[in-house]
């Protein structure tokens, strides 16, 4: 699918992967609804112009995604695809030295990052599924963002690793569900990118992590991933698979 001139919602889109998603595809053509709780989503898409609009959005929530959802529909005439970054990161050890993990920290992860995007991928779907078909009957796209720690956690990403390795496990059964409506599904797994998620993390730890990717040596930038997006789109063979973008990262425990 040529992004240009469709409309794409991109949750997650106000910084990170998803603000790369965004600056790269409305710059070939697409329009673009950024689906996030953060007001940083508003000024990029004022920055952006006409083809770019806001949506105020918790991905857990089914009323906030539908009026993200009816806002790409009102403005652009419909939806063609969805890209989901939103999500979180959160470290604890099963048992540390204040004893075990919290249960509600872990519940927070997989609500936004598994269930948020099992949400934001529904109800997306079923708007793309109005659309009239193109070639091969394909009707949209749909790409989620797992991560290499669904396959290599590291120390204290328990929660982490299992919400992006539902996201994985997941792509497959969705590409099956979604295929009589003409809709592709395919996850990619990033290694470790500039986003303010990592900046966020200790220096030590952002320093360890770099080391571990042997070449290119050194974090990924933000518009690496979504160049890999819109090849997503492009690549009609791309279907119900994880595809891995790490520079031949492997996690080691921490």
């Amino acid at each position: 699918m040529d992004v240009s001139g469709r409309t794409i919602l991109i949750s997650g889109g106000s910084s990170g992967l998803g603000a790369a998603c965004v600056r790269r595809l409305v710059g070939h053509g697409a329009n673009v609804v950024i689906a996030d709780l953060s007001e940083a989503g508003k000024t990029l898409a004022d920055s952006l112009g006409s083809q770019a609009a806001f949506a105020p959005t918790d991905v857990t929530s089914e009323a906030d995604v539908r009026r993200a959802v009816a806002l790409a529909e009102q403005q652009f005439g419909g939806l063609h695809g969805a890209i989901t970054c939103a999500g979180i990161l959160q470290a604890e050890r099963a048992v540390g030295r204040n004893g075990a993990a919290s249960l509600e920290a872990f519940q927070r992860v997989i609500n936004i990052n598994l269930v948020g995007t099992f949400n934001v991928v529904r109800l997306a779907a079923e708007a793309i599924a109005k659309q009239p078909p193109g070639l091969d009957g394909e009707r949209g796209v749909i790409v989620m963002t797992s991560s290499v720690a669904a396959e290599e956690g590291q120390i204290g990403q328990a929660a982490y690793s299992a919400s992006k390795g539902g996201v994985a496990s997941m792509t497959l059964p969705l590409a099956r569900d979604l295929a009589r409506s003409g809709i592709r599904v395919v996850s990619i797994a990033p290694g470790v990118f500039e986003t303010p998620m990592v900046q966020a993390a200790p220096e030590a730890v952002r320093k360890s992590l770099a080391e571990q990717i042997p070449f290119p040596a050194r974090l990924g930038h933000p518009d690496e991933f979504a160049a890999l997006v819109e090849h997503a789109f492009e690549n009609r063979m791309l279907n119900g698979t994880v595809v891995r973008i790490d520079g031949a990262m492997r996690m080691g425990p921490r």
